[in-house]
């Protein structure tokens, strides 16, 4: 029976400015294309500079249905990320998982409606700070326990710690796991963007881009995954 699968990307595209101080969405919005993902994860996605309105020009370029969490407002533009999607998405949600007097930070949950059926995502972008992201893990590992089967969380972890409390947190609910080196985007060393899933072998396979090196500071993490019927 041919595989049901569906392709993600997550990528921290760093306001649209690349490594070589280009401000540029229709870039990033080219790169994105490359791979042809059904359910695009951004982080950093920033209106606050002049020209092109980041939420609305990315949610025209790459997908119909569209969930943001703004986590900054202010009287010149938005910060935060998105999920965009081909798909419908319903059941939206956004998680405040914002700690003490950190930068505000949300989760957006949704369902997205395949045409393999149904999947749970969680899209974040986590805290600088080791005790911000241990307690962001935590509420994340209950969200993501209460969901449906075929379940995966995406985004920017900021942490880099292979044996560390997020991802022991994470993989005991969701056991499948990326692990690519993403950041600098220049030289990758740390892997701080990921995809986690469950069950672990509806990550089918995985893989990141360096052609892509000069759009972002991070490096995208694209993968397909399977939905179980």
């Amino acid at each position: 029976m041919k595989e049901r699968l569906i392709r993600l990307l997550t990528w921290n595209i760093h306001g649209g400015v690349g490594c070589d101080r280009r401000h540029d969405f229709e870039r990033i919005v080219a790169l994105i294309r490359k791979h042809e993902p059904d359910i695009v994860a951004l982080q950093e996605v920033d209106s606050r500079r002049p020209g092109v309105p980041a939420f609305k020009f990315l949610k025209q370029s790459l997908g119909e249905h569209c969930v943001e969490a703004r986590a900054i407002t202010a009287p010149d533009g938005d910060y935060g990320h998105v999920v965009i999607s081909r798909w419908p998405l319903r059941d939206s949600k956004l998680h405040d998982i914002s700690i003490d007097r950190r930068e505000p930070r949300r989760a957006i949950e949704t369902t997205v409606d395949t045409e393999h059926g149904p999947l749970h995502l969680v899209a974040v972008h986590l805290g600088l700070s080791f005790r911000e992201r241990r307690r962001q893990a935590r509420a994340l590992a209950e969200i993501a326990g209460a969901a449906p089967e075929t379940s995966v969380l995406v985004g920017d972890f900021n942490d880099w710690i292979w044996r560390g409390a997020v991802n022991a947190a994470l993989l005991k609910e969701l056991p499948g796991r990326t692990w690519h080196r993403t950041f600098p985007s220049f030289c990758p060393v740390s892997r701080l963007d990921r995809i986690y899933c469950r069950p672990a072998a509806a990550l089918v396979r995985s893989w990141t881009d360096t052609s892509l090196r000069r759009a972002s500071d991070h490096l995208p993490v694209i993968a397909d995954i399977a939905i179980s019927p």
